[in-house]
C-alpha cells in the first residue's frame, strides 16, 4: 500500500479478489510522513 501524501510504499497486503473489486484504502502510519495518513492499494 502506498501513502497518498508522499507516495512511498509502506505495507504489503493480500485480499480476496473475488469479493473486493476496487482498491483497498486504509488509514495507516507512514514512517516517512511520521503521521497516520490514507494509504491506497498500489498495483
Amino acid at each position: 500500500m502506498a501513502c497518498n501524501d508522499c507516495k512511498s510504499r509502506n505495507y504489503a497486503t493480500t485480499k480476496n479478489k473475488q469479493k473486493t473489486q476496487q482498491r483497498l484504502e486504509l488509514r495507516k502510519f507512514c514512517p516517512r510522513c511520521r503521521t497516520h495518513t490514507q494509504h491506497r492499494e498500489a498495483r
